[in-house]
């Protein structure tokens, strides 16, 4: 069946967020997910939307089919904008009909368009299917570099490190 990829808007959040958990699933991580479609659809919509997500979508039924989500970040090394793609999903029963090539391949023009100099996500080291299709598209894995990642009770308490100095005032404003 046909399928059309196309920038997802705030009312496609429930869809997305399907997709979403289907991942969770996959990476047997489904206790995990901590958002719903609210979450999704409020990071979409915002004035500076935090994120955007390209939904593959079967052309007949409108069923979506598979997604990408990311967002820009920034390399001090580049001096540029780097597309940081945070996850890629295509259900199993649309694998190996070209979808993830071809998001790939739209996530590479968005990062041409603003400017990236790098394109750059992360694979779960037992997903072998996922990094020799990324390998495949020419993407390099990244030896030397290691994850890292702070929770939310983690971030609360760092962030309160930053009132316990000796001023008792943070050294960095708000955004």
């Amino acid at each position: 069946m046909p399928v059309t990829i196309r920038t997802a808007g705030p009312e496609d959040a429930p869809k997305v967020f399907r997709l979403i958990h289907e991942l969770a699933v996959y990476e047997k991580l489904d206790q995990s997910v901590r958002t719903d479609a609210q979450g999704i659809r409020d990071a979409m919509q915002s004035d500076t939307p935090r994120i955007t997500v390209l939904l593959a979508e079967e052309e007949e039924t409108h069923r979506a089919v598979g997604f990408a989500l990311y967002f820009y970040t920034f390399s001090t090394f580049e001096g540029s904008p780097t597309l940081y793609l945070e996850d890629i999903f295509v259900e199993p029963s649309s694998r190996g009909t070209g979808i993830g090539s071809r998001l790939l391949a739209l996530l590479a023009r968005a990062a041409q368009e603003n400017g990236c100099r790098r394109m750059e996500w992360t694979a779960l080291d037992w997903n072998t299917p996922a990094r020799t299709f990324y390998e495949n598209l020419g993407a390099v894995p990244m030896d030397g570099w290691i994850v890292h990642r702070l929770g939310a009770e983690g971030i609360d308490a760092m962030a309160q490190r930053a009132t316990d100095g000796p001023s008792g005032n943070p050294a960095v404003g708000a955004p």
